[in-house]
């Protein structure tokens, strides 16, 4: 099968043959590929920021926002059959450690990582396993849903944990707009009745967000901030959703809390500075956002079914994966791209 792969950090993906994935335990799930999202991870690992953590063996096929239809699965596989459309949850779980005894399993003592730290789905087909895949409504096509497998899923888990706090009347910044900042907001608007002001520094992401639910857009530029004060009686959100972490958008992130508020940190790429004094003096909370929970998945495909979540992609064939790659870094996706094999 056609497969893309990492061959070298700062080296350019090469598309190549690999044998096809067998099923070789009785949980085992081989899914024919119907599309994989291209995440700004993948600009990430290409940087060789993630080959201390994962310990990945190069070559291998990247790609960790996957679904598409079970082409085989192991002798004690129930939840799902042949031909069955799936999106496919990007962890490979034990089931049997404390987290996910706890429905935790994004923090499974013994996970894998397809894409990441095993073969992934920027391929033809990906092996993963039962306990990884969640059925899609007849409704909604493989292609149309891959990115939700982790850009939604991440979106999810964050905005529905801010979603907890926020109250009728509350302010809710979204810092991005962009492939996981545009599901965020509409996963916060189908969640909680809080006011949403979104930032970014594309107008075009703005009006998309403004399309899709957002409140108030602000262009990021020399008064962004003071626009959001602005925007919430000078006092600062009770919750700031950071889906940038990087380029100056933690400062600003911070700079726009309420006293007592939340600053939840899913983007990444730059360090917080803050003094203590200011965290215990305003007692804000620094929150970390990993992917969300195969229950979380199974939530969000809930709304996708209803229509209360779209995503908006921009379809590739697998062989234009460097098109989609390039695209994407330059800023001219929007909403998600999208690899078709």
């Amino acid at each position: 099968m056609k497969a893309v792969q990492v061959v070298g950090y700062g080296e350019k993906l090469q598309l190549t043959d690999v044998p096809v994935p067998e099923v070789t335990g009785p949980y085992d799930v081989v899914v024919k590929i119907g599309g994989a999202g291209v995440c700004r991870t993948d600009l990430h690992i290409l940087e060789g920021q993630w080959a201390q953590k994962s310990g990945v063996t190069l070559p291998y096929t990247i790609g960790h926002e996957n679904a598409g239809w079970v082409h085989a699965v192991g002798s004690a596989v129930t939840n799902v059959s042949e031909g069955d459309a799936v999106i496919v949850h990007p962890l490979i779980t034990c089931g049997l450690c404390r987290a996910c005894r706890s429905g935790d399993d994004v923090h499974c003592e013994q996970s894998r990582f397809p894409g990441i730290d095993t073969a992934g789905g920027y391929a033809e087909y990906l092996k993963t396993s039962a306990r990884s895949v969640v059925r899609i409504d007849d409704s909604l096509r493989p292609a149309d849903v891959a990115a939700l497998a982790d850009a939604g899923l991440t979106a999810y888990h964050a905005a529905a944990k801010a979603a907890r706090r926020l109250r009728p009347g509350d302010r809710c910044v979204v810092i991005g707009a962009g492939g996981l900042g545009h599901i965020g907001v509409q996963v916060l608007k189908a969640l909680t009745a809080a006011e949403l002001i979104v930032v970014d520094r594309n107008p075009e992401a703005v009006k998309l967000a403004e399309s899709i639910g957002a409140d108030h857009g602000v262009v990021t530029g020399g008064e962004h901030v003071t626009e959001v004060l602005d925007l919430t009686g000078g006092h600062g959100a009770e919750t700031v959703i950071d889906f940038v972490g990087e380029g100056g958008a933690t400062k600003d992130g911070v700079a726009m809390l309420r006293r007592a508020g939340d600053y939840h940190v899913v983007g990444y790429g730059e360090n917080i500075d803050v003094p203590t004094i200011d965290i215990i003096s305003a007692e804000i909370n620094l929150i970390g956002n990993l992917v969300g929970s195969y229950t979380d998945l199974c939530e969000l495909m809930t709304l996708a079914a209803h229509g209360r979540v779209r995503l908006h992609t921009t379809a590739y064939p697998l062989d234009r994966f460097q098109d989609a790659l390039d695209d994407l870094d330059a800023g001219r996706i929007r909403g998600r791209a999208i690899l078709v094999p």
